[in-house]
């Protein structure tokens, strides 16, 4: 009884450790998987500002100093979920960021869910 009453204890906190950790990962400078983009991700008061830092030539769209502003909170282990704001496009949206390592996929929703993407990242270092 006394040794489940210490894990009681302790896992909230190796929770909430876990999904610190998750919230770390964010940031930093990612490369996007079709090689078009790198952001650097920040926070940016209460939020994450990812900003594009480096646009290949010829991406429609698409410029070096966008940002998006994503208000993300941990879930469960390396998941973030919330919304974000693209100022440049004046778009909410729902968003989840998914990270594993170096690896991130970020996934975007507009139109209640209906109309989503999804992005694969790399971290530069």
């Amino acid at each position: 009884m006394r040794i489940l009453s210490v894990i009681a204890l302790f896992l909230p906190l190796t929770i909430a450790s876990q999904n610190a950790a998750a919230a770390q990962d964010i940031m930093g400078t990612w490369s996007r998987g079709d090689g078009n983009a790198r952001v650097s991700v920040v926070r940016c008061g209460q939020s994450y500002c990812a900003t594009n830092i480096w646009i290949r030539d010829g991406t429609a769209g698409e410029k070096v100093g966008d940002v998006l502003v994503m208000n993300v909170k941990p879930q469960s282990g390396a998941v973030l979920a919330g919304s974000a704001y693209d100022p440049q496009r004046k778009l909410n949206l729902s968003a989840t960021v998914s990270i594993s390592g170096d690896r991130m996929t970020t996934r975007g929703c507009v139109l209640a869910g209906m109309l989503c993407k999804s992005m694969n990242w790399t971290r530069v270092k």
